[in-house]
């Protein structure tokens, strides 16, 4: 069973940026042909969607992130990634990658932004 693994996190000053990746654990995996989502689950809330890439490129994203997180794939390098500027912070939470397909979590990544 193929695992994603999520990096990038850490704590950044309000206007900072970061940038996540979310990486197949798999060698032999081609990840070619699935679409991806980064979600995010602040501190004693549910776990809400952020942005999704399909297998093709076409991206959409949350309101409250267009114009600041840019979510991209390098499928030679088996990786999606979520490009954040401009962090508020209201975006401080647990950010998780996942195949559109798969109803399996990583271990997700910690984003704290100070003001």
């Amino acid at each position: 069973q193929v695992q994603l693994v999520e990096s990038g996190g850490g704590l950044v000053q309000a206007g900072g940026s970061l940038r996540l990746s979310c990486a197949a654990s798999e060698r032999t995996f081609s990840i070619d042909a699935i679409g991806f989502g980064w979600y995010r689950q602040a501190p004693g809330k549910q776990r809400d969607w952020v942005a999704t890439i399909s297998s093709g490129g076409g991206t959409n994203y949350v309101d409250s992130v267009k114009g600041r997180f840019t979510i991209s794939r390098d499928n030679a390098k088996k990786t999606v990634y979520l490009q954040m500027n401009s962090l508020k912070p209201e975006d401080t939470a647990v950010y998780y990658c996942k195949m559109l397909s798969s109803k399996d979590w990583g271990q997700g990544t910690q984003v704290t932004v100070s003001s």
